[in-house]
């Protein structure tokens, strides 16, 4: 058996080492630990592959924070989740924030993060040539989330109204599957349009109408309770940059977020690729824009106020919300102050 000749001062530099690796392994353990988790609801949806990617690689750890998304097969099941405290904040369409605040709930947009540009579409069979030929059709759509209001957008563009067509009511990701079951239209978004467009059934299916024509209507926004705002500035402030900071690694590499994405959205790079040029990502330099009074739908006062006479309409809410209490802007204005 080999004999040890280690000197003590080297015994007694290993064992300094392996304490100082100890400690510093030990810290670092409870430093991560020790970040907040912000849970945020989320569907599959090409808007959000910023956070996506931000979520794939880290970028919210250099803000002091860790996110988690979750995933909402039905978006209308957001509110409630977020009522209950098991996730703490959401991104999905304006409108919904509209509905929550009409009816009494305190919520707040602290981001716009895109506005669907085409990625929200009504698709129809190929036998229904124009928006006019769905007067008296079963047309499949939410009918408590945004693709109701790209509905009543396209309906009045042909002098019709909900009233003119048999609605069915069902999710977002089940419209594909009402289309192959029979009804002669449906409003959905990406991935769903694309799955629709790809079915054989009958004389398969095109794109009718979509969020192109109404650009802005459309806009996902990232929303808290105005509880946790109050409470965690800090952690708002560091959702947000992380994004920001998402935003820019798609850019500098779009192949490997294309790879993050299409993970995300079960899709392949190619399929992501063509999704996202029917939506639009905010940058920073455009969202402070979103909080002024402008009469273009991207601002939120406009778009809310068209959303808040739909919702009206469908007795969705009692009456319209001050626009002024359905956002905080205070954090994309210090962002804007100090990259």
């Amino acid at each position: 058996m080999p004999t040890t000749n280690a000197s003590p001062i080297r015994i007694l530099f290993a064992a300094l080492v392996t304490a100082l690796f100890l400690v510093t392994g030990s810290t670092a353990y409870a430093a991560e630990k020790s970040k907040p988790v912000v849970k945020l609801a989320t569907s599959a949806w090409i808007g959000y592959a910023p956070f996506y990617v931000a979520v794939e690689k880290n970028l919210f750890d250099k803000y002091g924070v860790k996110v988690e998304l979750q995933d909402f097969a039905d978006p209308a099941l957001m509110p409630s989740a977020l009522q209950s405290g098991s996730i703490h904040g959401a991104m999905y369409t304006y409108d919904q924030v509209i509905m929550l605040v009409a009816n009494g709930h305190d919520f707040r947009v602290v981001m716009p993060i895109d506005y669907s540009n085409g990625a929200d579409a009504l698709v129809a069979s190929k036998k229904i040539k124009s928006i006019a030929e769905l007067k008296g059709r079963r047309v499949a759509y939410p009918f408590s989330t945004c693709d109701n209001l790209l509905v009543n957008y396209a309906l009045k563009s042909a002098g019709l109204t909900e009233a003119d067509i048999k609605g069915v009511d069902t999710t977002p990701e089940n419209v594909p599957a009402a289309l192959a079951s029979g009804v002669d239209a449906g409003a959905t978004y990406e991935p769903n349009v694309t799955k629709a467009l790809k079915l054989k059934t009958g004389a398969g299916f095109h794109t009718l109408y979509t969020s192109a024509s109404a650009p802005g209507l459309i806009t996902d926004v990232l929303y808290f309770p105005a509880k946790f705002i109050k409470q965690n500035k800090d952690q708002v402030t560091a959702i947000i940059r992380g994004y920001l900071d998402g935003l820019d690694y798609m850019n500098k590499h779009p192949q490997e977020a294309q790879a993050i994405i299409a993970k995300q959205l079960a899709a392949t790079a190619q399929e992501v690729a063509e999704q996202a040029k029917g939506v639009r990502n905010i940058p920073l330099a455009d969202m402070a824009a979103y909080y002024e009074p402008r009469q273009d739908a991207q601002s939120l006062y406009t778009s809310g106020a068209m959303i808040a006479e739909i919702q009206l309409k469908r007795k969705q809410i009692p009456k319209a919300p001050s626009i002024d209490d359905t956002f905080d802007a205070s954090f994309v204005a210090a962002i804007v102050a100090k990259p």
